[in-house]
This record gives C-alpha cells, structure tokens and sequence, in this order.
C-alpha cells in the first residue's frame, strides 16, 4: 500500500486480501514540524513539532509560543480542526495552522467551490471582485474590526462588505456589518444567535402616571424558565415548538434587555403619528434572540463544516434555511413573550413570584410597532448586480422592513428612524443595529472594577434605571464601553440612509437579577 504525504511517496506496507487493510493513517509520522500563527496577527508566529496523538498538548504548546490561550485550530483555509484530525493527511509537514483563543478564524484566502458545501465552482462568480464599504466618519472604528472585514470579503462568491458605523471587532468576522454574495452562503457569519433583534411596543401605561422605583422593584424573573405553555405559545404565534422551548420567554446575557422608554421628541411629526404613535404613552423595547436553539443550529454546521460556506442550490442549502427560518420566527415569538412577562411584572408584582406573574395573552396592554431581525441571511436582488444575492446580516438592521429603533447603550437615547429606499442598495439594504462596542469585554470589566461611582452605572446620567444584578455584566454593559449614538446616527444621516422620525428615553432597563427567589 503505498500513500502520499510530505510530498513523497511512502510503502506502508502489504496485506493479505482477506483481511481487513489497518487504516493507512496509523502509518503516518506521530511527530512532525508545522508553522503556527495567532489568527488576529499572523507576525505572531512559531515553528513547533506537533504530536498527532495528543491534541490538548499541541494547544498547550500552541499557548506557550504564542503566549496566549489557545482554544481552537484552523487551517489556512478556515476549516477548523479537532482532535480525529491530526491523525489525517489534513495535517502534513511543513503546514501551516492558525491559532485563536476561541474565535472562528476567516480565512484571507478567497475561498474556492471545493472548499465549499454542496457543489462545484462557478468560474463566473470566482472572477467577482468584492467591493469594501465602511460607512462612518464620526464614529470611530478599530483596526481590527477593519481586518477583519477586509479578510470575510475574501470568502468566495463575496461582492459586498459593507461596515456600519458600529462596526466592532467579533468572534473572526466583524459585528455591525453586512455582507452581500452570489451563489453561496455563510452560516457562521449569521453566528449562534439567529434572529436576534428587536420589538417595538407601545403599552397602555402612560406618562402622567410613572411609577419608576416601584416597577423597578417589581420587575424580576425574567431570566427564569416561564413555566407557562410554551407549546400553547408558539402554536399561537405561527411557531412550531423545539427541544430548546424552556429559553422561551428569558432575555438572554450579553448586551440583551427589555427597556420601557417615552417619547423625548418628535422630529417628523407626519411620520410619527402616521406609526400609531403618540406622546402620552410609554413603549417597550425588548432586545433578545433565538436562545438556545440558535445556537443549536450553529453547533450543528460547525461540527459538520466547520465554516465552510454552502452552495445555494444544495439540499443542505435548503435543510439550513429551514432551521435558520423556524429560528427566526421562534426569536420573534420570544421577543414577545418577554414583553408580555415584562408588563405583567407591573400589572400583577404580587403574583410575580420567580417570574410567573400572571399573564394576560389577551389584553391589549400591548401593540408591537416594530419587529427586525439583526442577525440573519436572507435572499435579495440587486439591480446593481442584476442578479440574486444572500445578505448576511452580523449585527446589522434591515432597511427594506420599515422603521427600525437604533438603541444606545443603556443610559442613552435610542432613535426611531424610517430608512431611505433610494439609497438601500448602497449599504446592502442594511442600516447600523445600535451604539457599538468601543471597549472588549475583557478591558470594559477592568475599566467597571476600579470605577468608584458604580451606582451610576444603576440610576444613569438620563435618570433611568438599570437593573443588571450580575456585577460583571453590569460593568461590561456600562455606557463608557460603548460609541456615541449620536455620532452612529449623524454616519447614517450623512450617507442619506435615514430619516429619524423620534428620539425615545429610557426609563427602566433589564438586564438580569442573579438571585434565586425563595418559595
């Protein structure tokens, strides 16, 4: 049997016909010499030798040499590799594997069809140049989040990047972004959390009656199991139940919330009223996604493919679309069920008990002005392209789905604004998703730690209330680690993408209470 590898060819050895050949891969070299390199600077390099029975210490030498944590392996073409890979022709001597402290890494190499899922190349679509777009002079963007755009543009059947002014460094692609291809897509440009976005909802409180330190008070549970029907729920939404329907109803961590807000100003007084709006009531924005069925789905993919885009035409094509739909309409229903826990807390506090205050599904307490995805592909034409195309939204607001909200960071305005259709295909039909982050986690928690007015982050600038009981988030969320929205909407008026209709204040922001509730 012979087998190629190190560009040579090799005798393994000869076996009698009938008996089972070992598998050839036993035969190859246990130790070989390979080039690392650290995913987000590729000047951090080292040669080491790797043992391919012994993947946690490759990873351990791995962090040694380019003293940092190493998490996960890629290929130079963006395949990740585990453990049942080093024992593989995957891996040769002399080749070349990325390091990352847990981040997908995106490959600088412009991806071909064989790299892909579900079918063959397309010479017409490889010859496509990508063209790069970032939308911001105000606001401010890191380089990293700019290499890390330039480097997903180079993904195959890629035409459009296309950076919002919240543009941020993400997890190996950038979050504020949307990206445009032809003839493939990307599931992990979409990422865990699909369907995240945002409700609009204006409740039936008004603004002569605030109550602010009591519903304060009363509003808790909402990271808890709702422990009503969920099936019920979903079947009354248009949703089909999951596995995963104990997340229905909870917020979810990282920069997710439900805000009830009023009116601070008008500034398109036809426009506003023309919604349904008006001054005198209060509105809940509910921020939240698919939980952890999302996250599900991606898991699925990355085991499979890695990150890997597909080809449209393929069977996988249409089995991923079916669950990144059913995601997105479960997202939705979620966004939902949190606004109807979150109005009961005020309607009902003695009977919140763990968050089960009881919930009134047929009232009009609530009226949902606005619903959009922010994390999602969807199939668009361009006429620019004159062709079909797959909008990959990373943290990006639609611009073809009606007003949107863009929020700041909590302790700040957030803006209702109605998109300009004539200019939609120059951003890719997208518009910026909120403030941005300005600080990483890693650097707003040590910022939040040594801040001696931490109350501020609770009862902020605007007089609003933040209720964020799990201290790191609350300095991660805090508004300093965030850009100015302000700046965010001048880019986006600048490039005459949006009208704003109203600007909108906070008055109660949740985030999470850590403590369990005793019986």
């Amino acid at each position: 049997i012979n087998a190629e590898y190190g560009g040579q060819l090799h005798t393994l050895g000869f076996y009698p016909l009938a008996n089972k050949s070992p598998p050839i891969m036993e035969k190859l070299p246990n130790k070989i010499r390979v080039t690392i390199r650290f995913g987000d600077n590729h000047n951090l390099s080292s040669v080491v030798f790797l043992e391919r029975d012994d993947f946690p210490g490759f990873l351990k030498t791995c962090s040694n040499k380019l003293r940092i944590k190493a998490k996960r392996i890629f290929t130079e073409n963006g395949e990740e590799l585990f453990a049942e890979d080093l024992t593989t022709t995957k891996i040769e001597e002399n080749s070349i594997l990325i390091v990352t402290k847990g981040t997908i890494y995106v490959s600088r190499k412009r991806q071909k069809a064989f790299e892909l899922v579900g079918g063959d190349l397309n010479e017409e679509t490889e010859k496509i140049k990508c063209e790069v777009t970032v939308i911001a002079k105000e606001s401010f963007v890191e380089s990293d989040a700019l290499k890390q755009l330039e480097n997903t543009s180079q993904l195959y059947g890629m035409v459009k990047a296309i950076g919002m002014p919240d543009l941020h460094p993400g997890k190996g692609s950038p979050i504020g972004a949307s990206f445009v291809s032809v003839g493939a897509f990307y599931p992990h440009l979409v990422g865990n959390d699909i369907g995240c976005g945002m409700s609009l909802f204006k409740t039936r409180y008004k603004n002569k009656k605030l109550k602010v330190d009591s519903w304060a008070n009363a509003i808790k549970g909402l990271e808890e199991p709702w422990e009503g029907n969920t099936e019920q729920w979903l079947q009354s939404t248009g949703v089909k139940p999951t596995e995963f329907d104990d997340t229905l109803g909870t917020i979810g961590g990282g920069n997710h919330f439900a805000e009830l807000q009023q009116i601070e100003s008008i500034e398109d007084e036809n426009l506003f009223h023309s919604l349904g709006l008006d001054t005198d009531s209060l509105y809940l924005l509910v921020h939240s996604g698919s939980r952890a069925f999302g996250a599900h789905i991606l898991d699925q993919h990355l085991e499979q493919h890695g990150t890997k885009g597909v080809i449209d035409s393929s069977q996988y094509a249409s089995t991923y679309l079916e669950l990144h739909d059913h995601a997105m309409q479960w997202a939705r229903s979620n966004r939902s069920l949190i606004a109807r826990r979150f109005l009961s807390c005020l309607k009902h506090p003695e009977s919140n008990k763990n968050g089960q205050a009881l919930l009134d599904e047929t009232s009009d307490d609530l009226v949902r002005i606005i619903d959009v995805w922010h994390n999602c592909v969807v199939k668009k034409t361009f006429d620019g392209l004159g062709k079909d195309c797959w909008i990959h939204r990373k943290g990006a607001a639609p611009s073809d789905a009606g007003p949107v909200v863009i929020p700041g960071s909590r302790g700040a305005f957030s803006y209702l604004v109605v998109p300009n259709p004539e200019a939609a295909e120059t951003s890719a039909y997208s518009l910026a998703h909120g403030a941005g982050r300005k600080w990483n986690r890693g650097k707003a928690l040590e910022v939040g730690k040594n801040n001696k007015k931490q109350a501020s982050l609770t009862t902020t600038e605007l007089g609003s209330r933040v209720i964020c009981e799990n201290k790191d988030l609350l300095f991660e969320e805090m508004p300093s680690a965030y850009k100015e929205i302000y700046g965010i909407i001048q880019d986006l008026k600048a490039w005459n993408l949006i009208k704003v209709v109203a600007v909108l204040r906070p008055l109660i922001t949740y985030k999470t209470r850590v403590t369990k509730y005793d019986d």
